[in-house]
């Protein structure tokens, strides 16, 4: 047995134990299969934001009394930290509501100040409609046009047809690093190669791959890098954008007020530098510390150590699922903690009903990639997603589930 193996038989229970959402309310295992769409939140994330909120609190970079002096340096500190995880250095990290923020950010500072009639973006098939949405708004805005690059044979991002699509018009490709919907990887150091080549930007978006894998946005190559921390076991309502400090500097405004500006006047402002530059308002102080919480709580285990992990319960999960004939199993063999499938004659929203009655949650949709659903001729899939606590137990309560909802639907066992 490997040492990933002896994490997920042995260890994976004591964390369990971590997550207080793991249980229902009458005390029963709960069987969660949604971390794509959010992460439970270990005690340490939990205890960080209340002391923050707490005996703690105090807002930041403003006050001159003590309190508020440790709250800047503790806010500062997660910056670090986060910005640690991914590679990057503190100056080079701005805080958003979310990856979705951090997207919209992008396309309105950089894209108003490049973007002009003419230029082209390249997203592909598989996007979420965050990274789709922010892009045809700025097209619509500044008279660029939108191409999207297919997908290979077993679902990811074909790299060889986005080649061959790349000119010299193209100045964003914008790609996930890991699909929400297949968990098909993308090859990045290649994505940024071929864009940077025509003089393009690359962004990704590293939600679903930041909770599953390390990260080191050097050797990705990529020139914007975005996350949520609620998918990688931290707090909703905050994310983070990661870009090169001198491109930052490079960018105007967004959105104008609070800790964003140098010195107001009603006949000319000036702005702070980047990061803060990016951050108007009072920020998400207590997110922010819950955000590093959540990263030094992976940090600590070893996301190498829990993608093994996982890459063994999706394999085993893969391998059931493909052996009923009447099932449909999208993506890569090597999806990074992500199973999505059909069933014919069920629609994933019964199955993920009848689920929800044995205490296992998946999620049953169009997972907010609406084309992407088209380009597979499906109206949605059921997803099972994995976690730092998944298990065994939650894989054959998954498959038990199933059996009984072809029984219901009369398909046998």
């Amino acid at each position: 047995m490997n040492a990933p193996a002896a994490l997920n038989r042995e260890l994976r229970a004591d964390l369990r134990a971590d997550f207080p959402g793991l249980k229902t309310s009458d005390g029963a295992d709960w069987h969660y299969l949604d971390t794509a769409a959010t992460s439970q939140k270990p005690r340490a994330v939990i205890e960080a934001m209340a002391r923050a909120m707490g005996e703690d609190y105090a807002t930041v970079h403003r006050g001159v009394y003590s309190r508020s002096a440790e709250m800047t340096l503790a806010y500062e500190a997660a910056r670090r930290t986060i910005a640690a995880f991914v590679g990057g250095n503190e100056d080079e990290i701005v805080f958003t509501r979310g990856a979705t923020e951090a997207i919209n950010l992008v396309a309105n500072s950089w894209g108003r100040a490049n973007l002009k009639a003419g230029d082209r973006i390249m997203l592909s098939q598989l996007e979420h409609h965050s990274n789709i949405v922010p892009w045809q708004m700025i097209a619509q805005q500044t008279g660029a046009h939108i191409d999207v690059v297919p997908l290979t044979d077993d679902h990811q991002i074909d790299l060889d047809a986005a080649e061959l699509m790349m000119t010299a018009q193209h100045k964003l490709v914008a790609f996930a690093h890991v699909s929400n919907v297949l968990g098909s990887v993308l090859d990045a150091p290649r994505a940024a190669a071929m864009a940077h080549k025509v003089g393009a930007k690359l962004l990704l978006d590293g939600c679903q791959a930041v909770p599953h894998m390390p990260v080191d946005v050097a050797a990705l190559g990529c020139d914007f890098y975005v996350f949520s921390a609620h998918k990688l076991y931290g707090p909703t309502g905050i994310g983070a954008l990661w870009a090169p400090h001198a491109l930052l500097e490079s960018m105007p405004a967004w959105e104008g007020g609070g800790a964003m500006i140098d010195r107001v006047t009603f006949e000319k402002t000036t702005y702070n530098s980047a990061p803060q530059r990016f951050e108007a308002g009072t920020p998400a102080i207590t997110e922010a510390i819950a955000f590093a919480a959540g990263v030094d709580y992976v940090s600590n285990i070893g996301l190498a150590t829990m993608h093994a992990a996982e890459a063994e319960l999706v394999a085993h999960l893969r391998r059931e699922l493909t052996a009923m004939n009447d099932v449909t199993v999208f993506g890569p063999v090597d999806s990074a903690g992500i199973v999505s499938f059909a069933i014919d004659g069920i629609h994933p929203h019964d199955l993920g009903t009848i689920l929800d009655e044995s205490n296992v949650a998946i999620r049953a949709g169009h997972h907010c990639a609406q084309p992407l659903m088209d380009y597979l001729g499906v109206p949605a899939t059921a997803r099972a997603s994995f976690g730092l606590y998944s298990t065994q137990d939650d894989v054959d309560a998954l498959l038990k589930g199933i059996a009984r909802t072809r029984m219901i639907f009369g398909k046998g066992t």
